[in-house]
């Protein structure tokens, strides 16, 4: 970090609060600036989640939550537009990118992939903060379509829950982010390697974490899930959600992918 992120960083008077049980989450590969945000920001009565990479990044937002993201580019495993992208696949969570990246087209394509925001290195912590507050008061997007209907389960998107016969259906924090992504994207393919890098952050695709969990899916919201009729696997290819529902299987599901 130089001698101008330092200086920025600690420019900030520590009159500001906000309200507590904000949570942010801040990703940079440079440990200096974790740290320092982290003061900052706790110090402002904001929770502070840290990641140094792009795969924890993805799995403390889908773990977690946070209330906004703080978010440097240059990350040593994945770029830092392939964050935006994998937390606009299922979130609408403020993005406000740090970046030493100063082009304008470096900007435009941050913008367009779904930050909010775009804040140049070295920043004052004073303006970064106002540009927080901002992002936080600003009403989240409203959903074109915040509640999935079939005729066996509801999917609510905005409350983040699932019921079904009128009860609500326990998910764990992965499966519903896995139900989601699918839900925002009914009708049409989900590849293997899209819910890999979307829900776990995982670059790696050699891995059967999709048909474990599609398994515990289809298990509680499948009326047969041995016949899947919603949660639909295209072997080689991925998984469709077909939220009318499609004619039952002829033989039981073997595996997915």
């Amino acid at each position: 970090m130089s001698p101008d992120d330092q200086r920025g960083l600690g420019s900030a008077s520590s009159t500001a609060k906000v309200a507590p049980m904000s949570s942010i989450l801040v990703v940079d590969d440079e440990a200096p600036i974790l740290r320092t945000m982290a003061v900052n920001l706790k110090a402002r009565g904001y929770e502070v989640e840290l990641a140094a990479t792009a795969a924890q990044a993805l799995a403390v937002a889908a773990r977690r939550h946070p209330d906004a993201v703080v978010l440097d580019l240059g990350l040593p495993d994945m770029d830092g537009l392939d964050v935006i992208r994998g937390l606009r696949g299922w979130s609408s969570v403020p993005i406000i990118v740090l970046s030493a990246r100063a082009a304008e087209a470096q900007k435009v394509a941050a913008l367009d992939a779904g930050a909010n925001d775009y804040v140049t290195k070295p920043f004052g912590m004073d303006e970064l903060l106002a540009r927080l507050r901002v992002a936080l008061r600003t009403p989240p997007a409203t959903e074109d379509l915040p509640i999935v209907e079939t005729a066996d389960f509801t999917i609510d998107i905005a409350a983040k829950r699932v019921q079904r016969d009128g009860h609500d259906v326990r998910l764990t924090a992965t499966e519903w982010h896995v139900v989601e992504l699918l839900a925002r994207n009914a009708g049409k393919l989900v590849t293997q390697r899209e819910l890999l890098e979307q829900v776990w952050g995982l670059k790696d695709h050699k891995t059967n974490y999709v048909r474990v969990f599609m398994v515990a899916i289809r298990r509680k919201l499948e009326p047969d899930p041995s016949h899947p009729r919603y949660f639909l696997t295209e072997p080689g290819a991925g998984i469709r959600f077909v939220p009318e529902g499609a004619a039952p299987a002829d033989a039981p599901l073997a595996a997915d992918e």
